[in-house]
C-alpha cells in the first residue's frame, strides 16, 4: 500500500526534530504529499467568546501566533530537506482528537507523530496523545520516538 498523503503533527517539542526526518525520509521514498499541523488546545473557560461568538482575545492571538511560527520553522526544514508541505494550525479541546478529524478531512494514507516515551505514572497522568491516536484512528500511524 503507497501512503501518497501523510499528515504529520508537530509540537513544540525536541521529538518534532526527529518526526520532520523520519517523514521526509518517508514522503521522498514514496513521492508523497505532507501536511503539516499542529494543535492549538483551546481552553473552554477562556476561550468561551471565541467559541460562541468568534471573538478571540489576546491569549488565543498569542497562541495562535506561537504555534503558527513553530509551523513556519517545521516548514522551513521540510524545504531544508528538499519537500514542500502545506501547513494547518488546528483548534479544538481534544489534541488527538483535532488530528484524526484533520486525518480524515483530509483524506490522508498515513499519519506521524512523536512520542515523548513517558511511562508509568506520568503517562497516567499526562496521557499519551500518540496512544490515543493509535486507539481511536482507522487510518495508520507511525509513531517515532
Amino acid at each position: 500500500m503507497g501512503y501518497q498523503k501523510i499528515l504529520v503533527a508537530i509540537d513544540d517539542s525536541e521529538i518534532s526534530d526527529n518526526v520532520i526526518q523520519q517523514a521526509a525520509q518517508l514522503a521522498k521514498a514514496l513521492n508523497s504529499e505532507i501536511t503539516l499541523v499542529q494543535v492549538m488546545t483551546l481552553d473552554p473557560y477562556l476561550a468561551d467568546a471565541y467559541l460562541r461568538m468568534g471573538q478571540s482575545n489576546e491569549l488565543i492571538e498569542r497562541v495562535r501566533s506561537y504555534v503558527q511560527e513553530n509551523l513556519t520553522k517545521a516548514e522551513k526544514k521540510f524545504e531544508a530537506l528538499g519537500l514542500t508541505v502545506a501547513t494547518q494550525v488546528l483548534e479544538g479541546f481534544s489534541v488527538n482528537g483535532e488530528i484524526i478529524s484533520a486525518a480524515q478531512n483530509l483524506g490522508v494514507d498515513l499519519i506521524i507523530m512523536g512520542s515523548h516515551g513517558r511511562t508509568g505514572f506520568k503517562k497516567f497522568i499526562l496521557g499519551s496523545v500518540a496512544q490515543k491516536v493509535l486507539g481511536e484512528s482507522h487510518i495508520p500511524v507511525l509513531v517515532v520516538r
